[in-house]
């Protein structure tokens, strides 16, 4: 008895003493928790996003958000998330009920253990063998089933997003005709895994504290009475609605670390991007120092935020550890020191002992829920951030399907067509489809900005006219190429051309997608779609050939070699094989900007000509002065939004040469 006696009132190892300070360990988790988290992962250099980041918040529109999201994590009710969530719940309730039981038979062994019985000693550790195979199968069932619906929803949600991306142009779109989201790469990737991971955290951290106050309070309500639980919980409740409202500039801070911590990794990733560029210009001072001046940056605001975190440790370790300490002997003590308590007056020291003993232990273990439950409304508050993000790439994606998109900065240019009344309004012009002709008919030529680079072109080409595109830098070739593939909207005016499968787009640095020597000839067909063609690999060997890229199937052995075509061919080859893949696809017409500037000369006449025989009409975007002979007309632009659409004859070809 001396010895249980020493043990129990042995400074820090008192139930009451380790019972609050548990909770000033929960506690002090909400503070580091809450600066490590990426919450407030930010785009890069986006002036737009603090002031949404700033209203993300436990709100009924946060509430909105997320029941519109959980339709999408959980289509219908009978489903196999549905099934997970079901098995959490029971698992969760079997797993309190286990922690009942081993406060009890804990409890019930060292009873044993100080009253020298052998018998119940031997009885109770029996017990706690056979039931421990249970107790661990719940433990990881419910490890089990919080892990598969962690990836169930990541699976729904990541589909979802990605069959709105993959749609049309989109994923072309929300880069470079909206700039709203300026890395819905690290949205689809990142965010997604962390609001999915968050939100079933969420419900495990909710439900099983929920459970846990429930059971412990009922318990605790028949050995020291109801005024005791209901204290503690009362200032629980206080101390952490008071902490809570004094840590509220963390979350500012945490947004502004991640920024800096985004831009510090972004910078290094530049040098590493641009290291050649840079060697030969011998910039690496010049690049130390805006790295130092980045770097500094990080340091000053990281050195500000501990010593916030340090004041907030003093304040924390007064109301969460030294004065929750006294409530907690306040607490415990009263049904033990009260005359009047008929149960403990006419108990033995030994089954004082041990109610005393089992009652602090379920303090402790309903101090834990409490301090869960706190945690779980700062989880909430971090979530609500994931879901803000979520939620504005949903709309964004929904907008620009259909035929929406919002630009925040509109250049100078752009505000002076503003100002003379030209309407700018993205779809308000007319497309028609129709084979062998592409007609202009009055259409604004005009960038995302807004910049007006020709107010009325007007043009028609039909199939077998080649027309040769030229003009200075900025004058608006690639523009017109992208309003005709319809990457970019029509302001107004008509286009009349052939569907998007019959256009076909060969820049100077072509696409070599991941896969094998066929996919480069075939991108972005298939393997089946090549068999529905029935075109042959003799047919295919035929069109390297035509480009002379035969040796590279002859090197590689197999149409089915896998390599990283990016590196393994040149710049030449590259081209060469885009012509191929070209000659595979036989478009209508054909958009060639630039794309023969590292083939010879006798190969691109051989590839014009070829063309020319197997009916594809040129757009050509070139400076050579040799492909002249190869059009019919040109189209000149003079980069002040003036054009000429002209025929080439003798003299023409003669001034070009």
């Amino acid at each position: 008895m001396a010895a249980v006696s020493k043990y129990l009132t042995a400074g820090n190892s008192s139930i009451a003493g380790a019972l609050l300070f548990a909770v000033y360990v929960l506690k002090q988790r909400l503070s580091s928790d809450t600066t490590g988290q990426n919450e407030a992962s930010k785009p890069l250099f986006d002036n737009n996003k603090d002031e949404k980041t700033d209203k993300a918040a436990v709100d009924k529109v946060f509430f909105s958000r997320i029941c519109n999201i959980m339709k999408i994590l959980v289509p219908q009710a009978i489903s196999k998330e549905s099934g997970y969530l079901l098995l959490i719940a029971f698992m969760l309730t079997a797993r309190t009920y286990c922690d009942v039981w081993m406060i009890h038979n804990g409890t019930m062994i060292e009873s044993a253990i100080i009253g020298r019985s052998t018998s119940a000693f031997k009885r109770c550790l029996v017990n706690f063998i056979t039931v421990m195979p249970f107790i661990s199968l719940v433990n990881n069932v419910l490890k089990l089933g919080l892990n598969e619906l962690k990836l169930c929803y990541r699976v729904r949600l990541t589909n979802h997003l990605y069959n709105e991306y993959m749609t049309g142009f989109t994923y072309y779109q929300i880069g470079n005709l909206d700039n709203r989201i300026s890395n819905p790469d690290q949205l689809i990737t990142q965010d997604v895994e962390k609001f999915c991971n968050s939100v079933v955290d969420l419900y495990s951290n909710i439900s099983k504290p929920l459970l846990d106050i429930l059971i412990y309070v009922f318990k605790l309500n028949t050995s020291i009475g109801a005024l005791g639980p209901a204290s503690l919980l009362g200032y629980l409740v206080l101390s952490s609605l008071f902490l809570t409202r004094l840590r509220r500039p963390i979350g500012k801070m945490t947004v502004t670390e991640q920024r800096f911590e985004g831009e510090y990794r972004y910078i290094n990733s530049r040098l590493i991007t641009n290291s050649e560029e840079i060697a030969f210009y011998n910039g690496n001072r010049r690049e130390k120092q805006t790295i130092n001046a980045i770097f500094q940056k990080l340091v000053d605001h990281l050195r500000r935020f501990i010593h916030f975190r340090f004041s907030m440790g003093v304040i924390d370790s007064i109301i969460a550890k030294y004065i929750a300490m006294g409530l907690g002997y306040l607490v415990i003590s009263r049904p033990f020191l009260d005359v009047t308590n008929k149960r403990h007056c006419n108990s033995t020291y030994s089954e004082r002992l041990e109610d005393y003993y089992q009652s602090g232990r379920m303090l402790m273990s309903l101090a834990q829920a409490l301090g869960r439950m706190v945690l779980a409304g700062r989880e909430m508050s971090r979530l609500s951030g994931f879901t803000a993000r979520i939620t504005e790439i949903q709309e964004v994606l929904k907008e620009l399907n259909s035929g929406r998109y919002e630009r925040t900065m509109v250049s100078a240019r752009a505000k002076d067509a503003t100002e003379e009344n030209v309407p700018l309004i993205p779809g308000r012009g007319e497309i028609l489809i129709d084979d062998n002709i592409i007609k202009f008919e009055h259409i604004p030529l005009a960038t995302p900005n807004g910049d007006i680079l020709i107010r009325d072109l007007s043009f028609e080409v039909s199939s077998g006219t080649n027309v040769l595109v030229c003009g200075p830098n900025g004058c608006g070739k690639s523009s017109l190429f992208r309003v005709l593939g319809e990457l970019w909207p029509l302001y107004g005016g008509r286009l009349t051309k052939p569907e998007r499968g019959k256009l076909f787009y060969v820049p100077q640095r072509p696409y070599m997608t991941l896969g094998s020597l066929r996919d480069q000839v075939i991108y972005p067909d298939t393997h089946e779609d090549q068999m529905k063609k029935r075109t042959s690999d003799k047919v295919l060997r035929e069109y390297l050939d035509n480009v002379q890229l035969g040796h590279i199937l002859d090197r590689e052995g197999s149409w089915e070699s896998v390599q990283d075509w990016m590196d393994v061919l040149s710049g030449g080859e590259k081209q060469r094989m885009a012509m191929a893949r070209l000659f595979y696809h036989k478009p209508q017409f054909a958009i060639l900007d630039e794309c023969t500037s590292a083939v010879s000369v006798d190969v691109e006449d051989f590839i014009y000509n070829h063309c020319r025989k197997v009916g594809i009409t040129l757009f050509t975007v070139s400076h050579r002065k040799s492909l002249w002979k190869h059009h019919e007309f040109y189209l000149h632009m003079d980069g002040r939004g003036n054009y000429g659409f002209k025929p080439i004859t003798k003299e023409t070809v003669e001034f070009g040469s």
